[in-house]
């Protein structure tokens, strides 16, 4: 196309996460669904396995291949370790800060009587298993981390600080930052716990002999188990933010409205459920319902669904150990991250408006038909905006703006929608001059 750099004068930027992460996590998963179907392994126990399965093959290759820690985004130094009697004091403080979050996130849990009802209640067995080991595990880890870090007194130290009273020897931003980062690993960790059975008992106990032949069953069964990949490979996420593997979090959202934006979408505070004001459901029936007795069009239908939940799992695979809400550890720019800067948002919403069809109902209301379908524009209306404060959030990062730049140049989907805008007269004829949307 006329005007338009060739690849090679405009290379993509570099991604913080390799293509071979995400592989090596799902021939993990993979295989362990298998051994799981083979001898039965069905149980919430055998599910959070998974992610063991899932995990430890992407740790192998950050490690082996990637060597994740040895970049200087760690704040390691692992050739010049400090002595114990020098980095003690500081470990000692940093200790008490950690464990001092620790305690607040546990009443929290405690206040939160959702968290002790329903599916939550597999997150709090797991919290009370996990709590005395990561106590007694802390120790060392902080000791030996300390010594090889560039500069130790992160946020747990400067909460340290705080708490042990020694005024004017912190930094606030710090305290405020290392908090944030704790709310966000507190509030999901429990919720991917929670969701990580349910799904991975469906595909244990699954006869594939019955669904052979039911484009609605095969494209059911696909999109369950795609949905599984995207919960083990976002639970791993929340449970390894380490700087070894490079996958600690730089900076969790300061701002109130991504927070608002986010939480919104997620229980207690959901308000798409069945109960909340933006449900759509009312009244509705599904795709199949719908399309019932057309069997060419439930199989083209179905292989659009599936497509759209492959994307949105691709989507998290991308992150290899990295996967988030509300914070920002590392730029992604490979996958389909080279196609939109916000690929799991645009497949998740296109799915729910083909498998939902709020524009139909069962009841032949115009009221239910109007409603669902505003109520539908809304939600995706709440995925715009948290996009657009994630990348508020993330827009701080020099590289982050290079990539989004690159994207409003090369990206198809950015491409397209910044050719409308400039159509009506929305958008600058270089779209390099700033980051699109």
């Amino acid at each position: 196309m006329l005007g338009r750099k060739s690849k090679s004068d405009d290379p993509r930027p570099q991604s913080a996460v390799s293509h071979g992460v995400g592989v090596a996590g799902l021939i993990g998963l993979a295989s362990w669904i298998l051994i799981a179907r083979q001898y039965g392994l069905d149980g919430a126990y055998f599910a959070l396995a998974a992610c063991l399965a899932c995990a430890v093959p992407m740790v192998i290759w950050s490690l082996l291949m990637d060597k994740v820690h040895l970049r200087p985004s760690t704040g390691m130094d692992w050739r010049n370790p400090k002595p114990l009697k020098e980095t003690f004091d500081v470990s000692r403080v940093k200790l008490a800060g950690l464990w001092a979050t620790w305690g607040i996130i546990a009443i929290f849990y405690c206040v939160g009587r959702w968290y002790w009802m329903g599916q939550y209640q597999f997150s709090m067995q797991i919290m009370e298993i996990a709590a005395p080991c990561l106590f007694l595990l802390s120790i060392p880890y902080v000791l030996f981390m300390d010594r090889f870090a560039m500069e130790p007194r992160d946020g747990a130290w400067h909460f340290g600080q705080l708490l042990t009273g020694r005024k004017g020897a912190f930094d606030r931003e710090e305290i405020y930052h290392h908090l944030r980062a704790w709310a966000v690993k507190g509030f999901f960790l429990a919720f991917m716990l929670s969701i990580v059975p349910g799904g991975f008992g469906d595909l244990v106990r699954l006869d594939i002999d019955q669904i052979m032949g039911d484009p609605v069953a095969i494209a059911r069964w696909l999109i369950i188990a795609m949905f599984v990949v995207d919960v083990q490979f976002a639970t791993i996420g929340y449970l390894l933010t380490m700087k070894p593997l490079d996958a600690h979090i730089r900076t969790a959202n300061p701002y109130l409205g991504g927070w608002v934006a986010a939480l919104i979408c997620y229980p207690p505070f959901i308000l798409m459920g069945e109960n909340g004001p933006l449900n759509y459901h009312v009244n509705t029936a599904d795709w199949a319902h719908w399309l019932d007795g057309h069997e060419t069009i439930l199989w083209i239908w179905g292989g659009i669904l599936i497509l759209l939940t492959a994307v949105y799992a691709w989507a998290t695979v991308a992150f290899g150990l990295r996967f988030s809400n509300l914070t920002h550890r590392g730029i992604l720019t490979h996958g389909p991250y080279s196609w939109t800067k916000h690929p799991a948002y645009i497949a998740k919403n296109a799915y729910w408006w083909l498998a939902t069809m709020p524009f139909l109902v069962t009841s032949g209301s115009f009221t239910d038909f109007v409603r669902n379908t505003v109520l539908m524009a809304v939600v995706s209306g709440v995925y715009y905006w948290r996009a657009k404060t994630e990348e508020q959030h993330l827009l701080s990062d020099p590289k982050y703006k290079e990539y989004a730049e690159w994207m409003d140049r090369n990206a198809p989907i950015p491409r397209l929608l910044n050719w409308g805008k400039r159509k009506i007269g929305w958008w600058p004829a270089d779209p390099g001059r700033k980051p699109g949307v």
